[in-house]
């Protein structure tokens, strides 16, 4: 498999507001990831019941991670959402992962420096969470 990265603006949105950061899409990294400020920002993150040790591109250096949080974000419009690692003193604002790549088939153009996104995908996908056949119920904020 050919590693690779692209950066792109994102807008990332949460419970408490949405920031548009620079996302390095990474298709070395397995897990997407937010820096604690950019995670801050956007939604609480909770707490793991069990850290997580994770190697960084340097072989030698490894990261604990304690929180995770759950955002959505945009590319063209088309929105999409996944879990992400929350990293004190990460290098980027925001890294897509395989995980994430992998979730929303994308596809990485690196000649083009471009995240090419099927919005039939998306839109697909997200029909499934949204099955009328599936009762929520609403809460009031």
């Amino acid at each position: 498999m050919m590693m690779g990265i692209i950066r792109i603006p994102l807008r990332f949105a949460g419970s408490k507001g949405e920031k548009m950061v620079y996302a390095l899409f990474d298709s070395g990294a397995t897990y997407s990831c937010l820096s604690a400020e950019t995670a801050y920002e956007i939604e609480t993150p909770a707490r793991l019941y069990q850290p997580m040790q994770i190697a960084t591109a340097s072989s030698s250096h490894f990261v604990v991670i304690e929180e995770a949080m759950r955002a959505d974000f945009y590319h063209e419009d088309i929105r999409l959402s996944d879990e992400f690692m929350v990293v004190p003193g990460l290098s980027e604002e925001a890294i897509i992962g395989v995980n994430t790549l992998q979730k929303w088939r994308m596809k990485l153009d690196f000649e083009q420096d471009k995240v090419i996104i099927n919005p039939k995908v998306a839109e697909y996908i997200l029909k499934d969470l949204k099955d009328p056949r599936i009762k929520v119920p609403y809460h009031k904020t």
